[in-house]
């Protein structure tokens, strides 16, 4: 084998050893944030990190640290972060050891991940299918730079890392079956040390990770040993230049042993049987040998470990002396910055047409992928054949092509987990679940993946993303299509959420969100698309212009009064179908100047100012929702406003919604009964009024 590679190979393997060995010498000083080491993993993991490219992208999991120096990272970075520094490279003290996220421009490139113990495979799949997309449009990737090196023309690949234990998660079958249904230029990277944590392979695999791949036609897989550096390397070369040159999946399966303990809270000696087997195994004294075999002496060996062990120990009382963060520097980097904060085109240009609101959005997209061709569109039923159960993509694939506007199969994990990757090569994702029911599926990667990227990430990987999600009861869609859902996701921090009641908010709002560097969730309601519901013209508007924009968090004072001191008063603040309600409730009540109404528009941000100046003014509110009250947003919001406004107040904030019961039944006077209406909001403005 090339010496060169050799002595670089076993150095990285000695500086991985060396630390694991140092944390172990140093525990009570290291252990007081978690974490876990490559101890007999560092053969396959350093043959594969010397291997990528600053072009490829890399999801490492939480034991791969002998990969991130491979990568170019230092014992000192990585220090920062097992300390939790404020320079820590990754995240800024964030996250936990070996959770990287990294965009230097002589590197491969690390999107934010979570812990990594599976759901990883989802982000990392999209990063393959951005890749594809960016190859088949002839378009850049904007986060790698350009240059004219030999190694800069090779195609880019995806790396995903897995332990033997994730591959059992339900979303990895997602990565892998839309990694070989497309034929996405991913390896991944499966290390199999035969344990969970405690829990063994017999306990827990039907198969190994290459026995489960083979039920995935189109996902080639072998096995190697990965402590066997040598075998490791030449094994991952050919894969690697396969993947480069013919655009298609692999797995590798390399077996390893475990040396070290599962993390630093949880150690090998309270569980395990196998020690002395595992030891036997060691890829550091295999390695050794291969030195020495290919002529490297004793000395050569004894100099590089020595120096390692000094640099190594430096590193490390560098790194306990550097500067922890600051209280302050919690609140940075929750969203990154957006262009969009004023209202700005025609919302209502000259001799436009009224349109229904599924066409606001319909036309607003088609406009977006016309002018954005890194703009795409996906999700169930989507595609040329139905253009979306709501006709709400009707066109556009016939418009725009099957590569920009195609069906997924029913992951909605993976719809909503792969837009991260998407997102990290440049592209701007437009991704939809069909019925707001079906969304929690696709929490975990929401929550976990999307929502956190930026934060923990220290502001390097946003996800720029929009999900759009159908809601609302309409029509006896029974009980697996009419739920409201706002209420679990304004519970998640780090993404922005929009419910618009009406067309041209809807249009500006998805121009908004397309240039916000942040995921965006927009809740539209089914039962306003077509302003078929009684009461529910005022949905349609007329089509804003192109250049329109709408920004989040400013809600609209959609009926507007004056302070009066002789009559009674309130404010009806409100979103989606409830604006109808409430509309339409004052109107038949005759108390149009007797009742403000506020559109809010968005969720997050919320427009706390105009809210709580109209509650001010009238000393009475009313919070109008879809969803069952009991916990809810808008009980949340009842909250806030009578502690924000309770010296003000002449009454307690009421809140109406749905019946709190588990489902919205089929049967039509079922559901009638167990949604509000405009009838039922009278009754409470009335109440309020007369309190």
């Amino acid at each position: 084998m090339n010496k060169d590679i050799l002595k670089k190979g076993f150095t990285n393997l000695v500086t991985a050893k060396t630390m694991a060995e140092l944390y172990e010498a140093n525990f009570k000083v290291v252990s007081k944030y978690v974490h876990a080491t490559s101890r007999g993993h560092e053969a396959i993991q350093t043959a594969l990190g010397m291997q990528l490219l600053p072009q490829d992208y890399a999801f490492p999991y939480y034991r791969d640290d002998a990969m991130l120096l491979a990568f170019g990272m230092t014992p000192y970075d990585l220090m920062l972060q097992v300390l939790a520094k404020k320079d820590d490279p990754f995240s800024g003290g964030r996250t936990y050891y070996s959770h990287p996220s990294l965009k230097d421009a002589d590197k491969p490139k690390i999107p934010h991940q979570s812990s990594a113990t599976g759901m990883q495979a989802i982000p990392a799949t999209g990063v393959a299918m951005g890749m594809q997309y960016l190859e088949k449009q002839g378009l850049q990737n904007s986060n790698v730079v350009q240059n004219d090196s030999k190694e800069s023309q090779l195609n880019p690949i995806t790396v995903c890392s897995l332990g033997d234990a994730s591959v059992t998660e339900g979303e990895i079958a997602e990565a892998f079956q839309m990694a070989a249904l497309k034929q996405m230029p991913i390896l991944y990277l499966v290390q199999d040390n035969g344990w969970d944590i405690s829990a063994n392979e017999a306990e827990t695999r039907a198969q190994n990770a290459a026995e489960y791949a083979k039920g995935f036609h189109g996902l080639e897989a072998i096995s190697i040993d990965g402590a066997n550096f040598i075998e490791s390397y030449e094994a991952l070369e050919k894969v690697i230049k396969t993947i480069r040159e013919e655009r298609r999946p692999f797995l590798v399966h390399a077996k390893v042993p475990l040396l070290n303990h599962h993390t630093s809270g949880v150690r090998m000696e309270w569980y395990r049987d196998d020690l002395e087997e595992a030891k036997s195994r060691d890829p550091y004294p295999v390695l050794k040998q291969q030195m020495l075999d290919n002529g490297f002496t004793q000395n050569d060996i004894d100099a590089i470990e020595a120096e390692i062990k000094t640099l190594v120990e430096s590193d490390f009382q560098n790194a306990l002396k550097a500067e922890d963060p600051t209280p302050e520097d919690l609140f940075t980097h929750d969203f990154a910055p957006t262009p969009i904060t004023e209202e700005k085109g025609e919302r209502s240009p000259e001799g436009a047409e009224k349109v229904v609101m599924v066409d606001c959005v319909l036309f607003a997209v088609e406009e977006l992928m016309r002018k954005h061709p890194e703009c795409l569109l996906y999700g169930q039923d989507v595609g040329g054949r139905l253009g979306g159960v709501f006709r709400e993509a009707a066109t556009l694939a016939q418009k725009f092509g099957d590569d920009r506007v195609f069906n997924t199969p029913i992951q909605e994990a993976f719809i909503v987990g792969s837009t991260v990757g998407m997102s990290a090569v440049g592209l701007k994702p437009i991704v939809e679940v069909q019925f707001a029911d079906y969304i929690w599926p696709g929490l975990n990667q929401l929550f976990t993946e999307v929502s956190r990227s930026c934060y923990l990430s220290n502001g390097k990987w946003p996800v720029s993303m929009i999900l759009r999600v159908p809601i609302g009861a309409y029509g006896s869609g029974g009980p697996y299509h009419s739920s409201s859902v706002e209420s679990v996701v304004t519970n998640i921090r780090g993404v922005k959420i929009a419910y618009p009641s009406n067309g041209a908010d809807l249009k500006g709002l998805m121009k908004a969100a397309y240039h916000d560097p942040n995921p965006v969730v927009i809740f539209e309601h089914k039962g306003l698309y077509w302003s078929k519901v009684p009461g529910t013209q005022g949905a349609t508007s007329v089509e804003p212009a192109e250049d329109y924009v709408l920004p989040f968090g400013k809600a609209w004072v959609l009926q507007e009064i004056w302070k009066q001191d002789d009559v009674e008063t309130c404010t009806i603040v409100t979103y989606g179908m409830g604006v109808h309600w409430a509309m339409n409730a004052s109107e038949e009540l005759g108390l149009k100047d007797q009742i403000e109404v506020i559109d809010l528009r968005t969720l997050y941000p919320l427009d706390e100012a105009t809210i709580m100046k109209s509650v001010k003014k009238t000393g009475k509110c009313l919070v109008v929702t879809e969803e069952p009250s009991n916990n809810s947003f808008a009980r949340a919001l009842s909250g806030k406003i009578q502690e924000e406004c309770f010296k003000y107040l002449d009454a307690p904030v009421m809140t109406i919604g749905s019946e709190n019961m588990p489902a919205i039944p089929l049967n039509s006077t079922l559901e009638q009964t167990m949604i509000p209406s405009t009838e039922k909001v009278k009754a409470k403005i009335e109440v309020l009024l007369n309190y």
